[in-house]
This record gives C-alpha cells, sequence and structure tokens, in this order.
C-alpha cells in the first residue's frame, strides 16, 4: 500500500516539477512562442505514440488491433468535439468571456492542456495495475518512465497558459488538478486489478487518439503560421 503511494506521489511531483520550470517563462516574442509550442507539440507527439499508442497495441496483442485502432479514432473524435467546447470555458482562466470567442490561440491552448489531462487517467491506471503483479520492480519502471514524461508536460500545461495571460494561480490549480488525476489513476489501477487491464488498451489508445488529433489540427499548424516553422520544426524534434 505504501508503494501505491509513493508511485502515485512520484507521478504527480514529476508534473509539478515541470510546471515550477514552466512558471519561469515569461514574456516571449512570437518566435520563440512558436519554438516553445513547438517543443510541446513533440513532446506530445512522443507520449501519445510511445507511452500510450504503442502500450496499448502490446497490451491488447495481435488479434485486437482493432480496439487500438478504434481508440485511437474515437479519441481524435472526442477532442474534435471538444474543440465546440472550448470557447465557453473562461471560468477555468478566468479572462474575459470575450477573449475566448475572439482569440483562437487561447483556445487552441485550452484543447491540448485538456488531452494532457486526458491522458493522466490512463496512464496512472497504468502503473496502479503493474503493482498487482507479482515483480513490483517492473511496477516501478513504469512509474520512473512516466515520471520523466511528465516533467516536459508539467511544463506544457503551464508555459503557454501564462504566455496567453492566465493568472499564476489559476496556472497552479490547473497542475495540482491535472497531476491529482494521476494519482487518481493509480488508485483506480491498483484497486480494479484484472477488469482494468481488459479496458486498459482502449483507454490508452484513446487518450493517444485525443492528442494526435491535437498536435496536427492544432499545434503544428499554429507553430507554422508566423515564418518561423524552421525553429519550430527543430524544437519538435528536439521535444
Amino acid at each position: 500500500m505504501t508503494q501505491v503511494w509513493l508511485s502515485a506521489a512520484g507521478l504527480c511531483g514529476a508534473t509539478l516539477i515541470g510546471a515550477i520550470i514552466g512558471f519561469g517563462i515569461k514574456e516571449l516574442p512570437h518566435k520563440w512562442n512558436d519554438t516553445v509550442m513547438g517543443f510541446c507539440a513533440g513532446v506530445m507527439l512522443a507520449a501519445s505514440i510511445l507511452g500510450l499508442i504503442v502500450p496499448a497495441a502490446e497490451q491488447a496483442g495481435s488479434g485486437q488491433w482493432w480496439l487500438v485502432a478504434i481508440g485511437v479514432i474515437v479519441g481524435a473524435m472526442f477532442l474534435n468535439l471538444l474543440d465546440l467546447v472550448t470557447p465557453h470555458m473562461h471560468h477555468i482562466t478566468g479572462l474575459d468571456p470575450e477573449q475566448h470567442a475572439t482569440n483562437a490561440s487561447l483556445n487552441r491552448v485550452l484543447l491540448f492542456v485538456l488531452a494532457i489531462a486526458l491522458h493522466k487517467l490512463p496512464e496512472g491506471i497504468a502503473a496502479g495495475i503493474s503493482f498487482n503483479s507479482e515483480e513490483v520492480s517492473n511496477a516501478w519502471a513504469v512509474t520512473a518512465g512516466l515520471s520523466l514524461q511528465n516533467v516536459p508536460e508539467g511544463m506544457v500545461v503551464i508555459s503557454p497558459l501564462l504566455l496567453l495571460g492566465v493568472s499564476r494561480w489559476r496556472t497552479l490549480f490547473i497542475s495540482l488538478a491535472i497531476g491529482g488525476l494521476e494519482i487518481v489513476g493509480v488508485w483506480i489501477g491498483y484497486a480494479a486489478g484484472a477488469i482494468s487491464q481488459l479496458l486498459l488498451p482502449a483507454m490508452l489508445a484513446f487518450a493517444g487518439g485525443a492528442m494526435l488529433y491535437v498536435v496536427s489540427d492544432e499545434m503544428i499548424p499554429e507553430t507554422h503560421a508566423h515564418g518561423y516553422q524552421k525553429s519550430a520544426t527543430y524544437a519538435l524534434l528536439l521535444g
């Protein structure tokens, strides 16, 4: 039981460390803004494929590849629907509702923050399930890998929101809420055990599809729209 708590705390703490780093980034010129966004897109691209879709395929097995494919498509469609909701999320950002109606960049950032939040739950479940196995060392390997990934993801959440004028307190609250989702996921996975193992491939694929949608439809086009596509591309590769 103590090990599960430590795993959950480590996953959440890594997200908060990334958030603290993100707080160090204040105002940036447009070129650097596109570069930061490109880096964030690269982190999300790697996380969606290597951290979500590939593990989903491995757990589903070759006989259930269709489950992963459907999960990816449904995840992308879900984020497409959320795209219609983000203009109405002014109560979360604390900004004037008019900004959500006219500021496409703000709505775009909110969409990929939602995608980050969406994949934290199945990631936490994956870590929690691993503590049901006899090899506890494998569980810690999963926790370590996810924690390393969570540091840049914490930056992904904080930096763009600060650049768009969301207050530091609200960005901190959003980061804490997203980190909390992973804690909930760890305990769901640990408690559900074998039941979650049947659902986890679909959940991982769903989250991966949602993140791929945001990267392809929103983030990459935005970073290539102001003449700084070269630096944004190399930043994406670095991420």
